[in-house]
């Protein structure tokens, strides 16, 4: 029986695909393959299908089987790290000439790859607001291959109708990637809703404790499947297999600490609100945002990240950050510890100048599984 039919529950997938028991020992937690090789039963006879771990490993296997399940795909792919898995992607997807849709909010990584590294071999892009299909619609061009997606956004918590967009790119012949690291699998399921691929930077929130790097592609479609793995072991940037297994177990626990976030999260965003020196606050979870009512149909709940901007412009942002004193100042995000950060100074820097640029007071925050009143506190007195 495959792991796929041992529930449909999120919680019991989580813990069990991909995480059988070892053979040989019964150990319940896949042991970590740390392997380059592997011996043949003779010229060609590979045991189980490994013969360099570049091409498989049987830890990353068991987190690819793992990402697979909690995102309802057929096929899960792991690497080295979320820029990894999206470069493999476009350059399977993409020649030159074609041309992909980027959001106006994207992570300044995924800008960083289009504008410098993609459009060097004859790749063009172009912008649009996804969270407005008709942005989106004309921002298409007969040579579109790919619409990518944020939602949440990376930092301004847009909201993109999955549904919608996705109709919107099979119409002109275009593929939907999604980017769901600001919502995981436990609260978003993209590929039911229309996606073709989803794409995780599984240092945060799956890995969920600031210990690895990663990154992970999940489709639906076989071929595709098998294109992306070719890619994969062609141009190398795999996931080791001790940061597959680091993932693999903070998967595990995804979903209690999904819920943990949120709850957090909501909590701070409410008290932000009321906040005299917070001029605007940005979470989907708040009635008042204008993907509210999007995020409530696609969303279990709405996540752990809160951006806000505040009154004194980006010195002011500045001073915010420094004060912090549970939430520690640093970049990326989905730690159980509580981050704050200055995205135009970090994380987005490299969008300064484009039609990307982040507000100069806005400050992003990770909101941690802390508890919520240590939070409260702490950024009442960094807001003085």
């Amino acid at each position: 029986m495959s792991d796929r039919h041992i529930s449909q529950h999120f919680e019991t997938l989580a813990i069990h695909a991909g995480n059988t028991a070892d053979p040989l020992t019964g150990a319940v937690v896949p042991p970590i393959y740390q392997v380059s090789t592997y011996k043949q039963d003779g010229v060609g006879g590979l045991r189980g299908g490994y013969e360099y771990s570049r091409s498989a490993n049987p830890t990353r296997t068991a987190l690819e089987e793992n990402l697979a399940a909690l995102e309802g795909g057929r096929r899960g792919l792991a690497f080295a790290s979320g820029l990894a898995a999206e470069d493999c992607l476009l350059r399977t997807l993409l020649s030159p000439g074609d041309h992909v849709v980027i959001p106006n909010d994207a992570y300044g990584g995924t800008f960083r790859l289009f504008a410098k590294v993609v459009s060097r071999w004859g790749v063009e892009w172009s912008v649009a607001d996804t969270s407005d299909p008709s942005s989106v619609r004309a921002a298409l061009t007969p040579r579109t291959k790919v619409v990518w997606v944020e939602t949440p956004s990376n930092p301004l918590l847009g909201i993109t109708d999955i549904a919608a967009v996705a109709q919107i790119a099979r119409d002109a012949g275009a593929r939907l990637v999604v980017d769901n690291t600001f919502a995981t699998p436990y609260l978003q399921e993209p590929l039911s809703l229309g996606a073709d691929v989803v794409v995780h930077s599984l240092t945060k929130y799956m890995g969920g404790h600031s210990d690895v790097v990663g990154g992970a592609l999940i489709v639906n479609d076989r071929e595709l499947g098998e294109e992306l793995a070719y890619h994969q072991n062609a141009m190398g940037a795999v996931a080791g297999p001790f940061d597959s297994w680091l993932v693999l177990r903070g998967t595990k626990t995804l979903a209690v600490r999904m819920d943990r976030h949120s709850e957090n999260a909501a909590k701070v965003a409410e008290m932000l609100t009321r906040h005299p020196r917070v001029k605007r606050v940005l979470y989907p979870g708040l009635p008042e945002h204008p993907g509210h009512e999007i995020a409530a149909k696609q969303m279990k709940a709405f996540g752990g990240m809160v951006s806000f901007q505040v009154e004194g412009g980006e010195q002011a942002a500045v001073e915010v950050c420094n004060r912090a004193r549970v939430f520690t100042l640093g970049e990326s995000l989905g730690g159980v510890e509580s981050l704050i950060e200055h995205p135009g100074r970090m994380t987005h820097a490299s969008v300064a100048g484009s039609a990307l640029e982040v507000p100069a007071d806005l400050v992003r925050i990770s909101v941690g599984i802390e508890n919520a009143e240590d939070l409260l506190e702490d950024l009442k007195q960094a807001l003085g």
